[in-house]
């Protein structure tokens, strides 16, 4: 991983207007069960969900980029009110769609991934992150690579790291604690 002092990451999260999440592996904690019916199961933290919560009531705003159609995918996203889900893309391809959807530049991009399908992203946003559970090259590539893992409060980690580093992160607090 770059050593890129703390400063460095704050100064990055402070330009950031759009979380754009990798699945499996960041969301999830990778596993994939698959039911005796064909239908799949996939483990979503409530934490995270949380985190993308505040991400839009902080008014940024979300997406979700995976290599691969899943109904519960959807279903999740639809639940936390997550802008676009791009599925079955190549997802550097998929990157200029992003930008002219949003209207962002890629420095305003966070894009957090875990494995070699992610790289050609994170070389490109303004904030690459990477879960301690991705592959060696992904944490190389990244600016940070979060403490919690992929699928256990990772992203959550991301979303506060972004909303303090914006100086949102109390304002929103304060309407929990009233």
């Amino acid at each position: 991983m770059p050593q890129l002092n703390e400063n460095s990451v704050l100064e990055r999260a402070k330009k950031i207007r759009l979380l754009l999440l990798d699945v499996d592996g960041v969301l999830t904690d990778g596993r994939i069960i698959i039911g005796s019916y064909g239908d799949e199961i996939k483990n979503f933290d409530v934490n995270d969900g949380l985190g993308i919560f505040l991400i839009k009531k902080g008014g940024l705003r979300s997406a979700i980029i995976t290599a691969k159609n899943s109904r519960a995918v959807k279903i999740r996203a639809r639940h936390l009110k997550i802008d676009k889900v791009y599925e079955n893309h190549y997802k550097i391809k998929s990157l200029n769609d992003i930008k002219k959807r949003f209207k962002v530049k890629e420095e305003e991009i966070c894009f957090v991934g875990d494995d070699l399908i992610d790289l050609s992203i994170l070389k490109r946003v303004g904030l690459a992150c990477a879960v301690p559970n991705a592959c060696k090259e992904v944490k190389d590539a990244a600016h940070y690579v979060t403490r919690l893992p992929g699928g256990k409060g990772a992203v959550r980690e991301i979303c506060e790291l972004i909303l303090k580093a914006q100086g949102k992160w109390d304002e929103l607090v304060k309407a929990y604690s009233e």
